[in-house]
């Protein structure tokens, strides 16, 4: 399967919302909110890179990274997440791709690291792990919440999403 992954333009707002819709829908809730979350991200501008994976023309998958503070502050650390691909296309490699042209992509841009909150069985492949000095509230268990620093400085304390993360429907 050839994946292109791109960088996100106008035209892919619609399907970037249907395929985070379909990617969420009854995984953790009927009532998902990730697409708000990127669509909030986008309309606040802090929507730092969002690219999408295609296959045959067809959008098929999406991640977003944008800026978090550590103790209310911008150390250049990004949050990965939401990141998305349709069910019936999971587990190809479709979103390992998009992680990692992200995360290269981040770097190029001056990234100190990376957070995410999800499974660490998956996400620990990427180089993702627990960091106890990062606390982030939101998480339902510490071990769910890990940080992949590109430098071996590794700050400690309170991170915070955008607010576009903390909407409910």
């Amino acid at each position: 399967m050839d994946i292109l992954i791109r960088s996100e333009n106008p035209t892919d707002i619609e399907s970037i919302e249907q395929v985070t819709l379909a990617a969420f829908t009854g995984k953790f809730s009927d009532n998902p909110t990730e697409h708000l979350i990127v669509n909030g991200l986008r309309d606040a501008g802090a929507l730092s890179l969002s690219l999408i994976a295609e296959v045959n023309g067809k959008i098929v998958g999406h991640v977003a990274f944008s800026q978090v503070t550590i103790n209310g502050k911008n150390l250049s650390w990004y949050g990965l997440g939401p990141i998305s691909v349709l069910p019936e296309l999971q587990k190809q490699g479709i979103g390992s791709k998009l992680i990692n042209e992200g995360l290269s992509a981040i770097r190029t841009i001056g990234a100190q690291g990376c957070v995410l909150e999800g499974s660490p069985v998956y996400y620990q492949r990427f180089g993702f792990r627990l960091y106890p000095g990062l606390i982030y509230d939101g998480s339902p268990a510490p071990e769910y919440f890990m940080a992949l620093p590109f430098y071996e400085d590794v700050p400690e304390g309170k991170v915070e999403y955008h607010k576009a993360f903390y909407i409910s429907i």
